[in-house]
């Protein structure tokens, strides 16, 4: 039944990215047509901006208790790169319909020649796109029901807490911390933030869950085309039966330069539209891993707290983790892709077509890099940097507490 459910999710306009662009969609990033949904959208992503202010005075309003503003800070953060990812996202809409649009168009056209080779490849990064999907959408599904539901276990951990909370002795445990202009601690107040949080957990939830996936799936594409171009290159003198003729073989040295030249003017394109949001986040991540890790060791906490918390971090390293994995991997394969010409039979042909294949071979040259900002980039050892980081907040704020 799952399997059917998620087959719905395909779309044959975009081969690779149906179900992300369904994730886009539901929650009003992607807005191919105008209309009244077009309105209703941009009002969902005006209130979350609304709500992340709040979430700013709450935080200077409880600024001299530390650990609750360490809480306020770490989902205060997230809620603030939610709110940036919606709006760039609605704002550079044609930028983001200029890159789908070339993903598109370019894999439909590769598998209308039927070559088993591209099929094979385009097939093999497609799984692997939807697998990451799958799986992220999951993490983050668990991580917002884990948020939600934990005041609901916090209540019920305890009997004694129980008793406490329903004679007005501590406070009903609150699920995020914002400001609201009446009594939120108990009461009717108290149900009316609950409701308000747990909608803006699912909202902000699906905003992250479908702009990471988009991302994650463009840059596994940048990454399995170069494969593909590595692939092509190793049989550009190769029809099966024997070398091509001198024809033939300039059409292909041409095909796979424009093709490198396509694959970096869009590259290029989508890491214009990532690196501002991407060097916002690796900032703001290293705050809230070291404060999520500080939350976690803090002897107040509950043990409700603490698995929140914990589900909490891992979900922030596993973002990160997956932007700079993939970033990576992109990278790496842009810097082999010209192999694939040195290994093919260019010694077999005339001096006139070896100076095509060299200047093909110094295209093909040209890497791909995505970056955070104008200072990082999206690699393994930016990972383990931002993780080094963490460590040393987190060390600094044990001391001072010490």
């Amino acid at each position: 039944m799952l399997k059917k459910y998620v087959s719905r999710l395909e779309d044959p306009n975009h081969p690779l990215l149906g179900p992300t662009l369904w994730g886009l969609q539901s929650w009003g990033m992607w807005q191919p047509n105008s209309g009244l949904s077009h309105i209703i959208y941009n009002l969902f992503h005006l209130a979350l901006i609304l709500f992340v202010l709040s979430q700013y005075i709450e935080l200077w309003l409880i600024r001299a208790d530390r650990e609750a503003a360490l809480r306020n800070l770490s989902v205060t953060m997230l809620s603030s790169i939610c709110a940036v990812k919606a709006v760039t996202f609605v704002f550079w809409q044609k930028h983001w319909g200029d890159v789908i649009n070339f993903v598109s168009t370019l894999e439909k056209s590769q598998l209308k020649k039927k070559d088993k080779t591209t099929q094979d490849i385009i097939e093999g990064y497609t799984k692997y796109s939807r697998s990451v999907t799958y799986f992220y959408w999951c993490l983050v599904t668990a991580t917002v029901f884990t948020v939600i539901f934990a005041p609901l276990g916090e209540y019920l951990s305890s009997a004694e807490k129980h008793e406490q909370m329903r004679n007005g002795s501590i406070p009903y445990p609150d699920m995020m911390s914002s400001w609201f202009p009446f009594e939120k601690t108990r009461g009717i107040g108290y149900w009316v933030v609950f409701v308000e949080h747990s909608l803006i957990v699912f909202y902000g939830g699906g905003i992250v869950a479908s702009y990471d996936a988009n991302a994650v799936v463009l840059m596994s594409f940048f990454c399995g085309q170069l494969e593909l171009l590595s692939a092509n290159c190793k049989e550009l003198f190769d029809n099966g039966s024997g070398l091509v003729n001198y024809s033939d073989t300039m059409n292909r040295i041409k095909m796979y330069h424009n093709h490198h030249l396509s694959l970096i003017k869009y590259s290029k394109i989508l890491n214009s539209l990532l690196s501002p949001v991407l060097f916002l986040y690796v900032i703001i991540c290293s705050l809230m891993i070291c404060a999520s890790a500080t939350l976690l060791t803090t002897q107040s906490t509950t043990a409700m707290q603490r698995i929140w918390v914990a589900e909490y971090l891992v979900a922030l390293i596993a973002q990160l983790f997956l932007y700079c994995w993939h970033g990576n991997k992109v990278y790496f394969m842009s810097e082999q892709v010209d192999q694939g010409v040195y290994e093919s039979d260019w010694w077999q042909c005339g001096m006139r077509v070896r100076r095509c294949v060299l200047l093909l071979g110094g295209q093909l040259r040209r890497t791909i890099l995505f970056t955070a900002g104008p200072f990082t980039t999206l690699t393994v050892s930016t990972f383990v940097t931002i993780l080094k980081w963490s460590y040393s907040y987190y060390t600094l704020l044990s001391n001072n507490e010490d």
